[in-house]
């Protein structure tokens, strides 16, 4: 077992971190909830039945540990709307030129303080889809929903994303124009 978990923590810990990150959007708290995940993975690795892809299951309990998480909060639902400023963190780039590099910087940066707006299934749906780079199927399977679901929310997310999105960078005044 210590070799499987070895190998479960070396592949995955810096995608979970990334992912609990993103949902409870704070470091330590996030840290702390990443050592939780791998907790319950050595106390239910014996019923993992590999139905799922070890990665999608990974998730499954990641999410289970952000959402306990919430509801042990004080006030959890506030905490849901609350902003971060996601500007001082680095988002991983394909090397574009320097003129999209500052765009992206600055789309990104209102997305992510936008994703406080979604609910947290919404959420997790837009971050497994779209900076964990999970298919539908992989991500209904870490939800254990149906793809149709995946789909539905993701389209809902998306829309509050961009409404959301649209009415800062307007009051922040940010150039969309290539939008």
């Amino acid at each position: 077992m210590d070799s499987v978990f070895d190998d479960l923590y070396n592949k995955y810990h810096h995608d979970v971190f990334q992912f609990l990150f993103y949902m409870v959007r704070n470091k330590e708290l996030a840290e702390d909830l990443v050592q939780e995940v791998y907790i319950r993975v050595l106390k239910s690795y014996e019923k993992f039945e590999g139905k799922s892809s070890e990665k999608t299951w990974l998730f499954s309990i990641a999410r289970n540990v952000a959402i306990d998480s919430f509801r042990k909060q004080k006030g959890w639902k506030q905490k849901l709307i609350e902003t971060f400023d996601w500007s001082t963190h680095q988002v991983m780039d394909d090397l574009p030129i320097p003129e999209d590099i500052l765009m992206q910087k600055e789309e990104v940066r209102v997305m992510y303080k936008c994703l406080g707006y979604c609910t947290v299934d919404q959420r997790s749906v837009i971050v497994m889809r779209y900076i964990q780079e999970l298919t539908i199927t992989e991500t209904a399977e870490a939800l254990n929903w149906t793809e149709s679901k995946v789909k539905t929310t993701q389209h809902r997310a998306l829309k509050v994303l961009k409404k959301h999105m649209e009415e800062l960078m307007v009051k922040e005044g940010v150039d969309n124009a290539e939008e």
